[in-house]
């Protein structure tokens, strides 16, 4: 299952073609970095109406069913391309419902940009849990911590995969594509993935977080 998702550099695109309207649909992420730059260049971003809109709030729904999967996003820069491939094919055979955010080829894009499409789809509940990569996994995490809920972590390990969501209660995984092979990169996604947060002894700790959070959230 695939979204689509507008950049600046698509936007920074239309304008060299001297397009002054970009028609997206309804279901596609904008990055904030694509909006300031579609205005700083007087560019109209508007969405088709045709498409059926699915209400965040019920966005649970869709794992209800008896047998389902959760929703599983994914995403990588041109570092993380080849690896993000190979892991949206083994997430598929393991039966999640995968939506990839691109990027769809190994032209240098801006990792920011698809990081934040993969933790705003969490944080916003239409994916339950997000995987992203870029060349090394650690920048991906610093831009996906930024988003208010979610709770990022770069794994290069099955130890380190497993104490992220047992301890941490993790919500996306980074993970380096030149760092890690890709059947490695399986086993730490299988173990991420099977492994549940224990809570516990826990909790008060990620009590913390989420407060130290809540402290410096814009209102």
């Amino acid at each position: 299952m695939a979204k689509k998702l507008l950049t600046e550099q698509s936007v920074i695109e239309a304008s060299k073609r001297r397009d002054n309207k970009i028609i997206v649909e309804d279901d596609t992420l904008i990055t904030d970095a694509a909006r300031d730059r579609a205005g700083q260049l007087g560019i109209v971003i508007e969405r088709k109406k045709h498409s059926v809109v699915i209400n965040t709030a019920s966005t649970p729904a869709l794992n209800s069913q008896p047998g389902a999967k959760e929703t599983i996003a994914i995403a990588s820069d041109h570092g993380g391309f080849g690896l993000k491939e190979q892991l949206r094919a083994y997430l598929t055979s393991l039966g999640y419902n995968v939506v990839d955010l691109g990027t769809n080829n190994e032209e240098p894009c801006d990792y920011p940009d698809f990081a934040y499409a993969v933790g705003s789809m969490v944080s916003k509940h239409t994916a339950s849990r997000g995987i992203m990569i870029d060349t090394l996994g650690i920048a991906s995490a610093m831009v996906a911590n930024k988003i208010t809920g979610i709770r990022a972590a770069c794994c290069f390990d099955e130890f380190s995969a497993r104490s992220s969501r047992e301890h941490n209660n993790a919500n996306v995984l980074t993970l380096g594509g030149k760092t890690i092979g890709v059947e490695l990169a399986k086993s730490i996604i299988k173990v991420w993935l099977d492994t549940s947060y224990a809570g516990g002894r826990h909790q008060k700790r990620l009590d913390k977080l989420t407060e130290i959070e809540k402290r410096f959230l814009k209102t």
